[in-house]
């Protein structure tokens, strides 16, 4: 766990969901680290072809006639690959075949797994798009030229076709499928969960997976709320690469993107987030940060309770404007509660904070947040 300045670790008081199968064990050690309680709820699984025997066929066909062009479209699937080969005792020849071939990356993932191989890469694409990887190769003559596409788990990308238009002879290899989640039940909850502000991060590392978890979203009646808390800078959606992005950022989620593309750099993005010690609203008694778990201010974290959790949510969303008890009463937890409820959940907040001036009373009115004037 890395501290603060203030003795803390950045992601101290935060819950981060991750919406992801693939290597989200290593994704979860390395927020740990920083101090996040981390939930995994992979809204797809990954399904192996290890033993599909078209794949395998079509391995043995590349050694028999070793390709001129091999695409590596994903880290995981290239690997994958290469394992299929080793269980089938064929994974030297496979790549003997391959060492002769130009091989073109779609992205640094991609490129990783090439070179674990022991392989080298011509070129990778730098918008990790299939697309520019397209449109690289059509600037070539490719008529006759045998080139093995390694298709990432959403199927088709149109690369088989654009490369067949061109010419070329196209070996096509699904080396793993998207499949259903292991536990609808738990993507779903990870949706209410974040929808209600009890979490402060979703992340993802594939669009298929980012689709789906949204998907959940909307099927939950919990879309818009998401996007709610999202735009107010109450929910961060991370992403490890533009790509992932692309769903979350067509439903309209503003979202993180890691700067290269890796799970390294994912976590950085996302502890530079909450660490930020200019994040947050301006109050008398230092900046004021919320986290499920509570709020940091003034650069110590504030452990809080959901009730007063709740209250302060309601009134960091105002700004310094006046809440009305109605609408505090509204946010509280649980479905039977009354004014006196507010008002002691407001007296615990003033207490646990320990500045009771940064929650005005406004008589008959209700409670507003002291805010300096820079907000």
């Amino acid at each position: 766990m890395t501290p603060g300045p203030h003795g803390f670790s950045a992601l101290t008081g935060c819950r981060i969901v991750i919406a992801a199968d693939r290597r989200s064990s290593e994704l979860q050690a390395a927020l740990e680290r920083h101090g996040a309680v981390v939930e995994r709820a992979p809204a797809l699984t990954i399904l192996s072809h290890v033993d599909d025997q078209a794949l395998l066929a079509t391995t043995r066909a590349l050694i028999a006639a070793p390709p001129d062009i091999v695409i590596a479209t994903t880290g995981v699937g290239f690997r994958g690959w290469i394992e299929a080969a080793h269980e089938a005792g064929i994974a030297d020849d496979l790549l003997t075949a391959l060492a002769g071939a130009r091989i073109v990356a779609r992205g640094p993932k991609a490129r990783g797994a090439v070179l674990q191989a022991g392989l080298e890469t011509d070129w990778v694409a730098g918008s990790e798009t299939a697309r520019e990887v397209g449109d690289r190769l059509r600037m070539e003559d490719l008529s006759g030229l045998l080139i093995a596409v390694q298709h990432h788990g959403s199927g088709s990308d149109g690369l088989d076709e654009l490369l067949t238009a061109a010419g070329a002879d196209v070996a096509s290899l699904t080396v793993y499928r998207w499949g259903p989640p292991e536990d609808p039940d738990l993507v779903a909850r990870s949706v209410r969960s974040g929808a209600a502000g009890a979490v402060d991060a979703v992340l993802f590392t594939s669009a298929p997976g980012a689709s789906a978890w949204l998907d959940a979203a909307a099927s939950a009646g919990e879309l818009d709320r998401i996007r709610e808390l999202a735009l107010r800078g109450r929910l961060l959606m991370a992403a490890v690469g533009p790509i992932t992005a692309g769903p979350l950022e067509a439903a309209g989620l503003p979202c993180l993107i890691a700067q290269r593309g890796r799970l390294g750099s994912l976590v950085r993005g996302v502890v530079a987030h909450f660490g930020d010690t200019e994040g947050g609203l301006p109050t008398p008694r230092g900046r004021l940060a919320l986290r499920s778990a509570g709020a940091v201010l003034g650069g110590e974290f504030v452990p809080l309770s959901p009730a007063t959790s709740a209250m302060l949510d309601a009134l960091a969303a105002a700004g310094g404007s006046v809440v009305p008890r109605a609408a505090l009463l509204g946010a509280l937890p649980g479905s039977r509660q009354s004014t006196h409820a507010v008002e002691m959940a407001i007296a615990r907040l003033r207490e646990a904070l320990g500045h009771p001036d940064l929650v005005a009373t406004v008589v008959k009115r209700g409670y507003r947040l002291t805010v300096s004037e820079e907000s």
